[in-house]
């Protein structure tokens, strides 16, 4: 299918940091999705967690398969707008990659135990993982990453790091936009995660029926399945219901989106990272409808005490790691060597690069090893 004008085009791309000879059989950023998908740090991703730790069931979320639902629905939306698909797939795979084991806790904590040390950012620790900690090429560090990649998976950064970060980082200091494929997957990861939250949250018995029917945005689907099917399961209904919520926010995303764009009249990419706001938007009313359901996944489900009790374990535990690396008085793994006398900053971040990358169950197992 021909790209839109305003679609992130290969042969107007900002290249690659490393200049590398065209590929034989596939476009560049289908390049760029193969490295991703062949990284070490994508295949880890299927043993770190979403909400659930891995091992408190077999059908919880894990990074990996909430990846992949992120990159199905962006694909979709991309489609439907002339963007280009390879791309958004590329930054739906990789936005992760960053996370460390168990979850927005785990990068809590350890952004705790790096305060003195420029602290750790998820988001800034996926771009330094595609950009230097992946070591597989012969001829450059990382995985030498087209810029629309790069820039896609860098979601968020401060001014503070952004001057650090070269050309990847002068759209945060000059507010520009980025690209549409950008911006989609940013919103194809908020869809996701609010719909497959709420299936492993009523899969683990944290929510229920009565109090998801007080939110707009699934109560309304769920009474009417209810209606038309009085027959069929309490786990049919509840996938039934998520997957019509789901295809009504997508469609609500792409109409509103094509309004915009229309409005807009993009040209070209660059109208589109100078346009006064993102054109890949929810509609005002199914944006307000799915921050009252964001907003109760953060009350019932993320502060519930059954994932409460897991957040406090898994703090104790990354503390425990980052505490005992520090100190130098234990046996390290030979994956993790200090130079004699290293700059502390130094060491702090080589330390957060090797317990960021570390799976749910390695985390634990080191864990019990120095406890």
């Amino acid at each position: 299918m021909a790209l839109a004008c305003y679609a992130v085009n290969e042969d107007i791309s900002r290249g690659r940091e490393k200049t590398e000879s065209k590929p034989k059989f596939r476009d560049e950023f289908q390049r760029d999705r193969d490295r991703i998908i062949h990284s070490a740090s994508f295949r880890r991703l299927v043993y770190k967690t979403q909400v659930f730790v891995n091992h408190e069931g077999d059908l919880y979320r894990t990074r990996l398969t909430h990846s992949l639902e992120v990159s199905q629905i962006a694909r979709t939306i991309a489609a439907s707008l002339g963007l280009n698909e390879t791309l958004v797939e590329s930054i739906a795979l990789a936005h992760d990659l960053g996370h460390t084991p168990f979850g927005h806790a785990g990068q809590d904590e350890l952004n705790n135990c790096m305060s003195e040390f420029g602290g750790f950012e998820h988001n800034l620790q996926s771009l330094r993982i595609v950009d230097h900690l992946e070591k597989r090429y012969a001829e450059f560090r990382g995985l030498n990453l087209m810029f629309e990649t790069r820039e896609g998976i860098l979601k968020h950064c401060s001014k503070k790091n952004a001057r650090k970060l070269g050309k990847i980082g002068e759209r945060f200091l000059n507010r520009n936009r980025p690209s549409l494929e950008a911006q989609l997957a940013d919103l194809a990861d908020a869809i996701s995660y609010n719909h497959h939250d709420v299936d492993d949250g009523y899969r683990a018995g944290i929510l229920s029926f009565d109090q998801l029917s007080e939110i707009n945005l699934f109560g309304k689907f769920l009474f009417k399945i209810k209606k038309e099917y009085p027959q069929i399961s309490d786990n049919q209904v509840m996938h039934e219901t998520l997957r019509r919520m789901v295809s009504f926010v997508i469609g609500d995303l792409i109409d509103n989106s094509k309004y915009l764009i229309d409005e807009h009249n993009p040209k070209n990419i660059d109208d589109v990272r100078n346009a006064v706001i993102n054109l890949i938007q929810l509609s005002e009313q199914t944006e307000k409808e799915h921050s009252e359901l964001k907003l109760f996944l953060r009350s019932y489900l993320y502060k519930n005490e059954v994932v409460d009790e897991m957040t406090k374990k898994a703090k104790v535990m990354i503390r425990t790691l980052f505490d005992s690396y520090m100190s130098g008085d234990v046996k390290i793994n030979d994956n993790l060597d200090f130079e004699k006398g290293m700059d502390p900053t130094k060491k702090a971040r080589k330390i957060a690069d090797y317990i960021a990358g570390m799976t749910d169950r390695f985390a634990i197992s080191e864990y019990n090893r120095l406890s």
